[in-house]
């Protein structure tokens, strides 16, 4: 078995283990850092908003010798407005000018033929109204809005409402992570990024529904015993599961990374970057939000119950009962065992399991 392999089995059993929960107020206050610059970004340097959005025109000229920066300088004095200009493979440009009345279109291709020293039949127009443009931001705001509450039906009927809020607040905060991002590098915000969004959200959303599966399994009849602490027991589960989460954010990162940094860097692809950065960035996002946000929150929400708060002063006045009598063993959660009570840091059938397979071989003590 590898390195990593036995590294993940290990922290399944719960033989090695990280305090995540512990550590929880760090990951708020590094998240809220980041959030509060990417809000920064967002509100100073705003988003690019694509012509899908704002209305305009797009022109595809013949193959042609004018740089882009020429063809820049060409579009930009014909409309008076900012014009963003693409290289296409074949040698021809892709000129797309935002935010422009559309029946000055043939006006500007007129001047754009004019500058390019060709016919101006041969320059291929597509345009896009404002108003068409507004119903697409509306139609992708209410999807956003609609995925959202179907999330908290679903995490609220299969699981708990604290772990719908909880995922609720992750969803958000890699929402605006990967927004805030895309106004500080200036990425063109097309239908495309939408769809990047929509995407990378359902990933988190697994990524989370893993650790929260496996904490309510090992949290049945929790309050029947007094070793461990919810907050234990969530940070067990995201040990449980973290060289899993970790495997699958790297094998889906690989191939978006492909897209961003070759597709869109090395090949000028430029309509690649409208959904690979919002994937990329997404990605990472989801699945730190997954094990550093979502599950401590998921913890701080249950310690506020009254039979969670029960059972901690249970477990923390046994474990101070074990310091000052014969010292034990630590676990690696810091609960305490000795030779008849040995378990793992779990409360549901694993532990069951594990206690079956410690006392397997053992004499009974009685004779028959």
């Amino acid at each position: 078995m590898s390195k990593l392999g036995n590294l993940g089995a290990r922290l399944h059993r719960g033989e090695v283990s990280y305090d995540f929960i512990g550590h929880r107020k760090l990951w708020y206050g590094i998240s809220i850092l980041i959030t509060i610059t990417a809000i920064l970004g967002l509100t100073v340097r705003g988003l690019n908003m694509g012509i899908d959005f704002q209305g305009g025109a797009v022109f595809t000229t013949p193959k042609t010798s004018v740089s882009v920066s020429e063809a820049e300088d060409f579009a930009e004095e014909a409309s008076g407005h900012t014009a963003v200009v693409q290289k296409l493979g074949n040698g021809t440009l892709r000129i797309q000018i935002a935010g422009m009345d559309t029946q000055q279109s043939d006006q500007i291709k007129d001047k754009l033929a004019e500058d390019f020293k060709v016919d101006s039949e041969k320059i291929a127009a597509d345009l896009v109204g404002p108003s068409w443009g507004d119903q697409i931001a509306n139609k992708a705001w209410q999807g956003l809005a609609i995925f959202m509450v179907l999330v908290v039906i679903y995490l609220a009927i299969a699981f708990e409402w604290r772990m719908a809020i909880a995922a609720l607040i992750a969803l958000i905060h890699d929402i605006t992570i990967t927004v805030g991002i895309y106004a500080l590098v200036g990425f063109e915000v097309t239908p495309g990024t939408v769809i990047g969004l929509l995407t990378i959200l359902g990933y988190s959303l697994y990524d989370t529904v893993v650790v929260f599966d496996s904490l309510k399994e090992q949290t049945k009849d929790i309050t029947k015993q007094t070793r461990f602490t919810y907050s234990d027991i969530a940070n067990q589960s995201i040990n449980g599961t973290l060289v899993r989460s970790i495997n699958t954010t790297v094998v889906a990162l690989l191939p978006v990374a492909g897209l961003l940094f070759i597709g869109g860097g090395v090949l000028g692809a430029g309509t690649l970057n409208d959904i690979s950065l919002s994937l990329f960035v997404g990605l990472a996002a989801g699945a730190y939000s997954s094990i550093f946000i979502a599950t401590p929150l998921v913890a701080d929400l249950k310690e506020l119950e009254p039979q969670m708060k029960a059972l901690r002063k249970r477990v923390l006045a046994k474990r101070a009962q074990g310091e000052q009598g014969d010292p034990l063993p630590a676990t690696a959660e810091g609960a305490y065992e000795d030779e008849d009570e040995a378990a793992p840091a779990v409360v549901g059938p694993r532990a069951q399991a594990a206690r079956g397979r410690g006392t397997r071989g053992r004499p009974s003590g009685k004779r028959r």
